[in-house]
């Protein structure tokens, strides 16, 4: 595999990924998750899981808790009804990224707010530096031109840029790109980054991606991640 700024990058292709269809779920894993289990692929630093989740109308996940993890969702297509026991209630749209931390524990429930169309969504976990702690709840806004041709932080450690706060030493950036279109990320020493195509394809170090495709590297150096279709991608830089 040839990279041509650098950091040698590992691929995770869509089509190896768990997949479970329940009828009203249909549902990819990147990593072990459920029934799905793969000792090879039990997350990546404290990136735990990137689910794909499509839910149909009317359908959902009903009530159930959570406790020490940064939860992350980002819709593509459709809206998310949200309810949780700290009180909130919100719909989560396309260029929405909503964070919830469960710390010492917390209940929600997630619903496909439409009666006639799907809700596509990714549903990513990562591990908190400290267990325990408060539950809280944020959503931001971001959007399509905001992220269009740049790495649009959206998570960060300190809500840097008006991102949404999460509790571990990550960052996660959003880019909109158009055919030809090209960013960079810099991954400094001791760090790691994931790229996860939400849609579209791309060429990150040669190799060409499309959506559910994910590529990792654990090096030093600039990646660089180039539209090959419209498309978008979620980039993950861990301690």
């Amino acid at each position: 595999m040839v990279s041509f700024l650098g950091p040698m990058v590992t691929l995770r292709r869509a089509a190896d990924r768990g997949h479970a269809d329940h009828g009203w779920l249909d549902t990819r894993h990147t990593f072990s998750f459920a029934d799905y289990y793969d000792s090879r692929h039990m997350g990546f630093r404290s990136l735990r899981v990137i689910n794909e989740d499509r839910v149909q109308p009317r359908q959902g996940f009903g009530t159930h808790g959570h406790r020490d993890m940064e939860i992350v969702s980002y819709v593509l297509e459709g809206a998310l009804a949200h309810k949780d026991s700290m009180g909130n209630g919100s719909t989560i749209r396309p260029g929405d990224v909503q964070r919830m931390s469960a710390g010492a524990g917390v209940l929600h429930s997630e619903h496909n707010a439409s009666s006639d169309e799907a809700v596509h969504f990714l549903q990513i976990w990562l591990l908190p530096s400290k267990p325990g702690g408060a539950p809280s709840y944020e959503q931001k806004t971001f959007s399509d031109d905001d992220k269009r041709g740049r790495l649009r932080l959206v998570a960060s450690p300190d809500g840097k840029d008006g991102s949404v706060t999460i509790h571990t030493a990550a960052s996660v950036y959003a880019s909109v790109l158009s055919p030809g279109q090209r960013v960079e990320h810099e991954v400094e020493a001791g760090r790691h980054a994931w790229v996860h195509v939400a849609r579209g394809s791309v060429k990150v170090a040669g190799e060409t991606l499309g959506a559910g495709d994910g590529a990792s590297t654990s090096d030093a150096g600039r990646v660089a991640i180039e539209g090959v279709t419209d498309a978008e991608v979620l980039v993950f830089d861990l301690a």
